[in-house]
C-alpha cells in the first residue's frame, strides 16, 4: 500500500496536555507524515518537540480565554469545533478519538476511520465519573442537562465513522454498547525498545500516572499505608494534596519526573500497581517491557495487557481490602522476567503501524489522490 497516493488528515479531540491519546496521534502521524493535525486547541509548549514539527491546524477555540488552562468550562463548543474543521479535501480522515473527534465530517467518497480509546467517558458513565470529582453545587446542577445534550449528539454522530477501531476488548464492547458498532481491536503503540529487562529491585513497588481521581490511586496509597510496604509515585496532578493527606510514611512521592529518571525508578521497582480502570493503560506495557510484573484492577484494558499468573496479578473489587490481599499473594520469585518482556513485545509500535495499515486497505478505500486543493489553516 502506497500512503503516499492518499491526501490523509489526521483529527485529534484537543492538545493540551500529553498523555496515551497522544502518542497513538505522534504513531498515526509517523504512519502518515505529511498529513496536517486537525484539533480544537493545541498547547505546544506543553508537548514534545515532535508535535512542534507538525502541521496542526485549529480552529475558533484557540482563541477563547483561559482555554489552554481550563478547557472544561467551553464544553458545549466542542461540537461546533469540531464540525466546522474542513476535510473535504482528504480521501481518509483518521480520527484519534476518546470525546469529539469521531464526529468530523468527511467528504462524500472519503472513508473516516476512528480509532477510538473510548465512547466519551463523561456521557456516557456520567454518574461514575463525576462521583470524585470536586465539582461545587451549582456546576453539578448545570452539568447534567449539557451532558445529555452531549450524549445525544454523540450518538446521532456514530453514522460519520465507516469503521471503528478500538484499543482495548473492554473499549469494543462499550462502543458496542453505546453505539450499536462492532470494533475491531488493535492495541496502542508502546515503546518496548527503549526499555531494558531488569532483574533485580529496589524493594519499593511503583505508581506512574497522572495524579487524578478516577486512576483511583488513593486505592495503592492507602493500602500499602495499612501494609507499611514501600510505594514510590511518580507523576502530578490536581489530586495530588488528597493523596498527601492519605499517605502513611511508607508512600514517597517523587513528583512529574523526566523520561529517563521515570524509566530508571520503572527498573527497580518490585511490580508497578495500577489501581483505576483504563481504557488501556500504556504504563503497565512499560513495566512489562523492563521485565517487571503488574499488580492491577481486573477491567478494562489490563484485561488485554496482563496475563494473570504470568505477568502480573489482578485484583477483582476496587477497594483498598481487595489490593492489599493482591499485594499479600505477591512474591517476587513468581514471575520470569523474560517472559514478561515477551508478552510486551505483542503491543510494540511496528505492530500497532501494520495492524493499522491492514485495517485502512479493508475499507475499500481508492488509492488515486484527490483532486480537490488542501484546506488552509483556520
Amino acid at each position: 500500500m502506497q500512503s503516499g497516493t492518499l491526501r490523509v488528515a489526521l483529527v485529534h479531540d484537543y492538545l493540551n496536555q500529553m498523555g496515551g491519546a497522544e502518542k497513538v496521534l505522534l504513531a498515526l502521524h509517523q504512519m502518515f507524515p505529511s498529513a496536517p493535525v486537525y484539533t480544537t486547541i493545541a498547547a505546544l509548549e506543553r508537548l514534545p518537540p515532535a508535535f512542534h514539527r507538525m502541521d496542526i491546524r485549529t480552529g475558533f477555540m484557540q482563541r477563547l480565554p483561559g482555554v489552554l488552562d481550563h478547557h472544561q468550562i467551553y464544553l458545549p463548543l466542542y461540537p461546533f469545533a469540531v464540525e466546522r474543521m474542513d476535510l473535504r479535501a482528504y480521501d481518509l480522515v483518521l480520527s484519534d478519538s476518546s470525546a469529539f473527534a469521531k464526529a468530523a465530517i468527511k467528504r462524500p467518497g472519503a472513508v473516516h476511520l476512528c480509532y477510538c480509546h473510548t465512547p466519551m467517558r463523561w456521557a456516557w458513565n456520567y454518574a461514575e465519573y463525576i462521583a470524585r470529582e470536586e465539582l461545587s453545587a451549582p456546576v453539578r446542577a448545570a452539568l447534567p442537562p449539557i451532558i445529555a445534550r452531549l450524549r445525544r449528539w454523540d450518538a446521532a454522530t456514530v453514522g460519520r465513522v465507516d469503521r471503528f477501531i478500538a484499543n482495548s476488548a473492554a473499549v469494543a464492547a462499550r462502543i458496542r454498547n453505546c453505539y450499536g458498532r462492532t470494533a475491531e481491536v488493535i492495541p496502542p503503540p508502546v515503546e518496548v525498545t527503549r526499555f531494558e529487562v531488569a532483574r533485580g529491585h529496589g524493594g519499593y513497588f511503583l505508581i506512574l500516572a497522572r495524579l487524578v481521581p478516577y486512576k483511583r490511586i488513593d486505592l495503592a496509597v492507602q493500602a500499602c499505608s495499612e501494609l507499611g510496604v514501600a510505594l514510590k509515585v511518580i507523576g502530578a496532578g490536581r489530586d495530588e494534596t488528597r493523596l498527601r493527606a492519605l499517605a502513611g510514611p511508607s508512600v514517597e512521592f517523587l513528583g512529574a519526573l523526566p523520561d529517563a529518571a521515570a524509566h530508571a525508578v520503572l527498573a527497580n521497582c518490585r511490580a508497578l500497581l495500577f489501581p483505576g480502570e483504563e481504557d488501556f493503560g500504556i504504563a503497565p506495557v512499560e513495566a512489562q517491557a523492563c521485565g517487571k510484573p503488574v499488580i492491577a484492577y481486573a477491567a478494562g484494558g489490563a484485561l488485554t495487557t496482563i496475563i494473570p499468573g504470568h505477568t502480573g496479578l489482578f485484583f477483582h473489587e476496587p477497594t483498598v481490602a481487595a489490593l492489599m490481599a493482591a499485594l499479600n499473594l505477591f512474591r517476587d520469585g513468581d514471575f520470569d522476567p523474560l517472559n514478561i518482556r515477551r508478552h510486551a513485545e505483542y503491543f510494540a509500535a511496528p505492530h500497532f503501524a501494520r495492524r493499522m495499515m491492514q485495517a485502512i486497505s479493508q475499507t475499500g478505500i481508492t488509492m488515486e489522490p484527490a483532486t480537490l486543493p488542501l484546506p488552509t489553516a483556520a
